[in-house]
């Protein structure tokens, strides 16, 4: 293995040349007491200081007004530098959806993701119909078969949407490779999925497979978050941004 580290194992077993630079973003923006605007503004700050241009943000733990100004006030300081996505973590149900899909639809957001209960499809195809932006879903469904239901029943659009399966929460590489199969059967390319979880099982199979990024927690759930002996650089131009990368 330390001659022929694993991404490009899986790269040969595939037949496919390996990258080793991958997409990766900044997840972030979470809840704290006593966190105040100035306090976002400089943690997203110093994602920007460290090279990613897309950072994320959690939504739905306050009023929907207060996280509007939350938004503003990430997307002031972020300027021209970087993209924002935000996350509700599947909180809310289909009317809060909505009313949060109708505000978000005024700012240029990298996605809106996990707006509603992972398995509640019907929530996520209605969804779409009131926001036109990109959505990601589906960190919390582990297996193909529950990738292939979301991609039947969830109104999941292959043009812009993304697909977020947590490779080691997934029952590992086997499982993964069998969802990445439907989802060539369902006509989406492995470059729309970026998993959760920000660890080196992912971003490995990302560079290996051909996957679209990775997520990465610089300051969180240390000392696992993030990605050890290097500083993220520019990535490889990919879809809407020119993303900070990682060199494995």
């Amino acid at each position: 293995m330390r001659e022929n580290r694993c991404f490009r194992l899986l790269a040969e077993r595939h037949r496919r040349n390996a990258n080793p630079k991958v997409f990766v973003y900044a997840a972030g923006g979470y809840y704290y007491p006593g966190k105040d605007l100035i306090m976002l503004r400089g943690e997203m700050r110093g994602y920007l200081d460290r090279g990613y241009n897309v950072v994320k943000m959690k939504i739905g733990g306050a009023p929907i007004e207060e996280d509007r100004k939350r938004i503003e006030a990430v997307l002031e300081e972020i300027g021209s530098q970087a993209r924002l996505a935000v996350d509700a973590n599947g909180r809310f149900d289909l009317e809060t959806a909505i009313a949060y899909a109708k505000m978000l639809r005024d700012y240029p957001l990298f996605w809106y993701e996990e707006a509603g209960d992972p398995l509640d499809f019907q929530l996520q195809a209605a969804l779409a119909e009131f926001y036109p932006g990109p959505m990601a879903t589906g960190e919390n469904l582990f297996s193909h078969q529950d990738a292939r239901n979301l991609l039947r029943y969830g109104g999941m659009r292959p043009d812009r949407d993304w697909l977020q399966f947590d490779c080691a929460l997934s029952y590992g590489l086997c499982e993964y490779q069998r969802t990445l199969e439907v989802l060539k059967i369902q006509g989406w390319s492995a470059s729309r999925c970026i998993p959760h979880g920000g660890h080196q099982m992912s971003l490995n199979i990302a560079a290996g497979l051909g996957l679209g990024g990775n997520e990465s927690y610089p300051d969180l759930f240390q000392p696992y978050g993030g990605f050890p002996g290097r500083r993220p650089g520019r990535g490889r131009p990919h879809h809407h941004a020119g993303p900070a990368g990682h060199r494995l």
